[in-house]
């Protein structure tokens, strides 16, 4: 193995531990929460899980020059596969006895798909944003040179997707043995559809040249305006999560929840058409996306029993954690 070769596994070991992090840790809501040795314990599961996919995600979108409403969208895909099918919280009306999820589910529940709209649409956009969004633009901008070629060869992306094989069957295993809510085979083929038309719209995103970067000037088209400074792309991504993730429950909460995603995607859109944009403005916002997920954890209540300083100082240490990774994304100058 040539030396960029071993260069490049550096941002694929990142993204394989930040994916988990951003997706499970950050909020601080599990009994793991404060405990460093069950964190460092938990990735053993949850590193083939998120950060698995994670990288199949970013090696197919680089492979294929995917521009980042791909990227989202294959992120989506696993979204609905892992809510649908590994772990079929997404039909659950008592999901591992949480004491507050009829709460969540009641108002906007629909009886003839077996769901409830809120909890749809945070599993899947947690997870197109948090769980595999927010770490490949944040391990992009750490890693500028590298953001736009493959880290992986085909032993690595074979690897990975045995990794993530076998930690869905342990999930899905599990939960079939210890929940009493099953998707039904109509539920299970539903979400499998919706999968492969995420799939599918993820593909219509190619360039014909993936070497372009995302939002860079195509056959001598011209654009105007200055991209934003990154620390203002950050408050705005702050803003956005902290917005959405106090939502309530509620018809309304699910309308307000998907203006924010439709505003954020327009305006990022339109900001990304700039010349301007690189990188490091993906990561900002990506930073600060992050940074709001891990102010909501302090006022997330844990599943089990915390003490209060393990729980604050497990919320402070994420929270300076999203600062200091975007902080250093956007002082990274490079490719991309």
């Amino acid at each position: 193995m040539t030396p960029p070769d071993r260069r490049r596994l550096v941002p694929a070991a990142v993204l394989l531990v930040l994916a988990p992090v951003s997706a499970e840790y950050v909020t601080g809501y599990d009994v793991s929460t404060g405990d460093p040795l069950a964190l460092a314990a938990g990735l053993l599961i949850f590193s083939p899980l998120y950060g698995a996919p994670a990288l199949l995600i970013r090696e197919t979108a680089r492979r294929l020059g995917m521009s980042w409403p791909g990227i989202l969208a294959l992120a989506a895909a696993f979204g609905v596969l892992q809510a649908g099918v590994v772990d079929q919280s997404l039909f659950s009306e008592g999901y591992r006895d949480i004491a507050y999820w009829e709460e969540l589910i009641r108002p906007t529940y629909v009886a003839q798909l077996g769901l409830a709209a809120h909890t749809t649409l945070n599993f899947v956009a947690g997870h197109a944003v948090w769980s595999f969004g927010v770490p490949i633009a944040l391990t992009e901008g750490l890693n500028p040179r590298l953001s736009r070629t493959p880290w992986l060869r085909t032993p690595g992306l074979v690897t990975a997707a045995a990794l993530y094989v076998a930690a869905a069957a342990l999930v899905l295993r599990e939960h079939l043995r210890t929940e009493h809510d099953h998707a039904s085979a109509a539920q299970i083929g539903g979400s499998l559809a919706v999968v492969a038309l995420l799939v599918l719209f993820a593909l219509s995103r190619r360039s014909r040249d993936p070497t372009v970067p995302d939002g860079a000037v195509r056959d001598g088209a011209v654009r105007d305006g200055a991209a934003p400074r990154p620390i203002a792309v950050a408050a705005g991504g702050l803003a956005a999560g902290l917005v959405f993730d106090f939502l309530p429950p509620t018809w309304a909460g699910v309308g307000a929840g998907l203006a924010v995603i439709a505003l954020c995607a327009a305006t990022v859109c339109r900001l990304a058409r700039s010349p301007g944009w690189t990188g490091r403005h993906a990561a900002a916002l990506a930073a600060g996306a992050l940074a709001a997920r891990a102010a909501v954890g302090f006022f997330a209540v844990p599943l089990g029993e915390v003490a209060p300083v393990a729980k604050y100082a497990h919320n402070v240490a994420f929270l300076a954690g999203a600062v200091l990774l975007g902080a250093l994304a956007a002082r990274r100058r490079g490719a991309g």
